[in-house]
């Protein structure tokens, strides 16, 4: 059908949008100039149709793709029955000028590649064939000398190359290069700019290689994780990284739209956007291993979004804090694998979900501990209006965590991430001496976890359910020790674990849930739920089997260790948007969490063995 597996494609990124490069060579999605801008390459979403710019050997070839140590640059590998040839993606990145290093970074709009001869003697096609705001545009593409210009629907790239350019029939623009062993050539793409400033890039490329090398070595020295599974803890904080609009420290979920949760089916999402919640994840699990100029970066984008005058929170956000996010369809598009609909825009913006509030003030409480960050007037006032808004509103029925997109319920992970919501408040306002809010939180906390316990817990299953009173089983439920609501060695914990053990998970992934959600067909497992379940089988100190599942799910990532939304358990094929800040924010903080759970382990077995020599 023209679409390969989705783990089979790297992200480079500037800070301002993200590029999806394919091993072949070709990138095969790029909305420019931002996350949720229209996308200029997406032949990811209609192999026929999509736009693309490809890199690669002519003929038959190998190939294989690894990042250049602990950056954002990625480099493949061609094999070809004459050489061997390297090519090296990035999008150009270093300090914005008049910041303070390692606050965020300055989006260049280029993508630069690197060809070079390996060894023998190789023959490589360059293609460029962009199709504007997803392939809705008219495109008119001109051969220049040594380059391209290509414009639609208001917009333009330029590309620099040492080839003479032909176009063909099918739009594209399309050049031959013969690399011997040794050579370099330098490839460069301009958004919006003329052919001169590709060119300018072009000559620049070994000190923008070098300069956007030095920023990832820089920013990742800032990690402190130590622990096990370091490599893939330090991959995921730099495809969290990725997704981090520098401008404003919003944080997208994905960089993608419409990548479906099953192949052939409708539930396909457009992710380009900024959930509270995930973000407020993302930031907590990135200040854990040391990167707190994110989460100071995120929650002065939440002070700008000036939301306490109105009182009004939604769910999510553009990245530079606009709330109009219109779901329409684009029809023209066949979606990857024929899946469709393809979406831009999110319905669910208008969804009430009640946990958004707990997920924040969960963020907000262990950043302003642990970084020492002084307390904004400003700030206070918005988690006040938060707190205040679980208080009066958590009896509500709401759609929560998983924005199901039927009718509302009494959802058990809505009403505990309310109590969270509460419960930090109300610990942050005796800390720091604060304003108490319009309403009594630690009264409504005290009633919320009184009505979840008896509400929320079925004996006869034997499990904290879905919703109050059902027997539906639902992953949701593995928050309850990670928020601090009950221990994880408490009976019922343990007991909704293992229920969910036996019932929601396949080949060791865990499903959200399997009951009815007015949807059509069914979804993949949900790849963060399983580092949920390790998370809980580590605190009940089964600490081989949180390993087994962690590593069973890291085998996923294939070469370049990125993960998406969800996976078929049983073909292993990554599925949903790619890659995903949620299952990258659980990977860092399951990681965390079996690392100390091995502390108590390792001082056992020492103090064992010391006994032991003595006798």
């Amino acid at each position: 059908m023209g679409y390969f597996p989705i783990r089979e494609y790297g992200m480079i990124g500037d800070g301002s949008t993200a590029a999806l490069v394919h091993k072949n060579g070709s990138i095969d999605w790029c909305c420019w100039p931002r996350f949720d801008s229209g996308a200029v390459f997406c032949r990811l979403l209609d192999a026929r149709e999509g736009g693309w710019f490809s890199v690669s050997p002519a003929g038959r070839y190998s190939a294989s793709h690894e990042y250049a140590g602990d950056s954002n640059v990625l480099v493949t590998n061609f094999k070809t029955w004459g050489g061997r040839a390297r090519l090296t993606d990035f999008m150009p990145v270093g300090y914005r000028p008049g910041r303070e290093q390692g606050k965020d970074l300055e989006p260049s709009h280029r993508i630069l590649r690197l060809l070079e001869g390996v060894s023998g003697k190789t023959e490589v096609e360059i293609g460029l064939r962009p199709t504007f705001d997803f392939a809705s545009a008219d495109t008119r593409i001109e051969v220049a000398e040594n380059g391209v210009v290509a414009m639609g629907g208001g917009q333009r790239v330029s590309l620099c190359c040492p080839a003479d350019f032909k176009l063909g029939k099918d739009g594209a623009a399309r050049a031959t290069l013969r690399l011997r062993e040794g050579q370099r050539v330098w490839i460069a793409l301009a958004f919006g700019e003329e052919i001169d400033a590709a060119r300018k890039a072009a000559i620049h490329g070994e000190t923008e290689l070098d300069r956007t090398l030095k920023y990832w070595e820089a920013w990742i020295r800032r990690c402190n994780y130590e622990g096990p599974y370091r490599q893939a803890v330090r991959r995921s904080a730099l495809a969290l990284k990725l997704l981090i609009y520098s401008r404003s420290g919003a944080i997208v979920a994905a960089p993608t739209t419409s990548l479906p949760e099953r192949i052939g089916g409708v539930r396909n999402w457009d992710y380009r956007y900024t959930w509270l919640r995930d973000a407020g994840l993302v930031v907590r699990a990135l200040e854990t291993i040391g990167f707190e100029e994110e989460a100071h970066n995120f929650f002065e984008w939440m002070e700008n979004l000036d939301l306490r005058w109105r009182g009004e929170i939604q769910i999510m956000y553009t990245v530079t804090g606009g709330s109009e996010l219109p779901e329409r369809t684009l029809g023209r598009l066949e979606g990857y694998r024929r899946s469709r609909p393809v979406r831009t825009g999110n319905g669910a913006s208008t969804h009430v979900q009640l946990d958004i509030y707990g997920e924040v003030l969960d963020a907000a409480s262990h950043a302003l501990r642990r970084m020492g960050r002084k307390l904004r007037d400003d700030t206070w006032a918005l988690l006040t209006i938060m707190a205040d808004t679980a208080a009066a509103r958590w009896r509500e029925f709401d759609r929560s965590v998983w924005e199901m997109r039927g009718r509302p319920r009494a959802f058990l992970y809505s009403k505990l991430m309310c109590w969270v919501a509460l419960d930090r408040a109300a610990a942050l306002r005796r800390e720091f001496q604060l304003p108490a809010g319009k309403l009594d939180w630690e009264r409504a906390a005290s009633e919320i976890r009184q009505t979840i316990l008896t509400s929320g817990y079925n004996k006869d299953i034997g499990a904290f359910t879905q919703s109050f009173f059902s027997d539906a089983l639902d992953a949701g439920a593995l928050a309850i020790a990670r928020a601090g609501f009950l221990p994880a060695d408490d009976p019922r914990v343990i007991a909704t674990c293992d229920r969910i053990r036996e019932r929601l998970m396949s080949h060791g992934l865990v499903y959200r849930y399997l009951n009815d959600d007015s949807l059509p067909g069914r979804e993949g497992a949900f790849t963060a739920c399983a580092f949920w379940m390790a998370d809980n089988l580590a605190a009940q100190g089964r600490l081989d089997q949180a390993r087994d599942l962690f590593e069973g799910v890291l085998k996923h990532g294939g070469e370049l260790g990125l993960l998406s939304e969800e996976i078929d358990p049983s073909g292993g094929e990554l599925l949903g948007n790619y890659p995903q800040a949620f299952t990258h924010l659980a990977l860092i903080r399951s990681a965390v969490n079996i690392a100390r759970a091995e502390q108590p382990e390792k001082a056992r077995r020492a103090g064992g063995a010391g006994s032991h020599g003595k006798g």
